[in-house]
């Protein structure tokens, strides 16, 4: 099926109570040639905010693909309150090359909003900026962790946005960061135009996971009903998330082969052993403690580690948060370096 191109993004021209596909353009190649991100979009038949969805900001980060295909595929655009306009891959010179960075080596989740006549990365961004997000009311950005790294199933939110505070516990991740945007981020430009958003960091790069897309669709429903875009339905029971205060890396001193011992969604009490580097002989050089009481929120897998590699993504918890950590298996994902293959 060939989609329509367009140098805009047009909702007030979308028909309602239907789904639309098209390219939108955003820059263009060598060759002169368009470069264009793919836009899924659906004008409900009354008046309501215009939900925007992003994903792939990094190309090698594609759980959040398959999430917006699913929602679009339940949605009915005759019940629907507003406009959902879903952007499932913004990074298109990234996703082509299956990297996470734009070609020109930089990451386009720090170069927003961009620059007019900026290099390459940062027209790209500005561009999406005016071409998209300025006609947005609200968004969700959807994430995995970058490779080499797993991820919990997270969000990251602005708890002090009575908005994103909402979606981000509506998302029902297993943790919540308590983390304002900044570092030209995507999520940090939304806000910065008043656009109330968060951030799901849905499971790993380069692969889909059911069980992690299963929940982040899941969630996404439950705030598009209490945005008012669907029919109020019953949340899912699940266990609370636990929320953190703040979070930090701990990353190595040295190099050579890495091994990490704490699973992700897993807490560690403070001096417990976390990690350990081996040297090529097969030699212990390094041993890692976790540096305080806390909760794993991603972590290496990549076991060949240059001095400051990170190891082990440590949020920790808000004060009075209880412990009590979401038992749900979300994947049986297969990590490569686990328990003594060194």
């Amino acid at each position: 099926m060939t989609s329509e191109s367009r140098d805009t993004l047009g909702l007030d021209r979308l028909p309602m109570g239907e789904i639309s596909r098209f390219w939108l353009t955003i820059t263009h190649d060598g060759l002169g040639r368009p470069i264009q991100v793919p836009v899924i979009a659906a004008r409900g038949v009354r008046p309501g905010p215009v939900f925007g969805l992003t994903a792939a900001v990094h190309g090698d980060e594609l759980n959040g693909i398959p999430v917006i295909h699913r929602l679009f595929e339940w949605l009915d655009p005759n019940a629907l309150r507003g406009t959902l306009v879903a952007v499932p891959v913004v990074s298109v010179p990234a996703f082509r090359r299956k990297l996470r960075r734009f070609p020109d080596g930089d990451d386009l989740n720090h170069e927003f909003p961009g620059h007019p006549e900026g290099p390459e990365t940062q027209v790209y961004a500005y561009r999406f900026v005016e071409k998209v997000m300025k006609h947005l009311d609200i968004m969700v950005d959807l994430h995995t962790a970058s490779r080499g790294r797993v991820n919990s199933l997270y969000v990251r939110a602005d708890m002090s946005d009575p908005t994103a505070a909402s979606m981000a516990r509506l998302q029902r991740p297993q943790i919540i960061l308590d983390n304002p945007p900044s570092d030209g981020t995507l999520r940090g430009s939304a806000a910065a135009l008043g656009i109330p958003a968060i951030t799901v960091e849905v499971g790993d790069p380069q692969r889909f996971q059911p069980l992690f897309i299963k929940r982040g669709l899941s969630g996404l429903k439950a705030i598009l009903a209490d945005t008012g875009l669907t029919r109020k339905r019953p949340p899912k029971p699940l266990p609370a998330p636990i929320i953190c205060a703040r979070s930090s890396w701990l990353r190595t001193d040295t190099g050579g082969l890495l091994e990490v011992f704490p699973e992700v969604a897993t807490m560690v009490r403070e001096g417990e052993v976390v990690a350990r580097i081996k040297d090529v002989f097969g030699h212990q050089t390094a041993e890692y403690r976790a540096p305080h009481d806390g909760i794993v929120i991603g972590k290496s897998v990549d076991p060949v580690a240059d001095t400051g590699a990170r190891v082990l993504h440590l949020g920790v918890l808000r004060e009075g948060q209880s412990e009590e950590i979401d038992p749900t298996p979300l994947d049986g994902r297969a990590i490569p370096l686990q328990g003594g293959v060194l």
